[in-house]
């Protein structure tokens, strides 16, 4: 799967998701760290990544409609501390059919993980 890490995930999941044959982009990576909101969704839709983020700005599902992009993954933890969302969103792409999110809204919170289909 191709994957845009926004800037407020841990870098450390770069390696992990790479050896688990995704490929992966950062937001600091592509050098537009401190980017608008705009200015980095247009870059993972350009892309043709699905992009996962804690930023509440990407929040509006009638905004971010399932089928309108390449896919949206929102973290939305109690405890977003990094080894908490280092392993949180490991265990949703592992344990979850993550491979059918593309081009769907998903967010993933401490229990569940609930995906909003095209």
């Amino acid at each position: 799967m191709k994957i845009k890490l926004d800037e407020n995930l841990p870098s450390t999941l770069v390696a992990v998701l790479q050896a688990a044959g995704h490929d992966v982009d950062t937001v600091p990576g592509e050098g537009i760290a401190g980017a608008s909101d705009p200015q980095v969704w247009a870059a993972a839709q350009s892309a043709g990544r699905l992009l996962i983020t804690q930023d509440l700005d990407f929040s509006d599902v009638s905004r971010f409609r399932p089928g309108t992009h390449h896919g949206l993954v929102l973290v939305r933890l109690n405890n977003p501390s990094r080894r908490a969302l280092y392993r949180r969103i490991l265990d949703a792409l592992e344990l979850e059919d993550s491979e059918s999110w593309k081009r769907c809204f998903v967010v993933v919170t401490e229990r569940k993980t609930r995906v909003r289909r095209p």
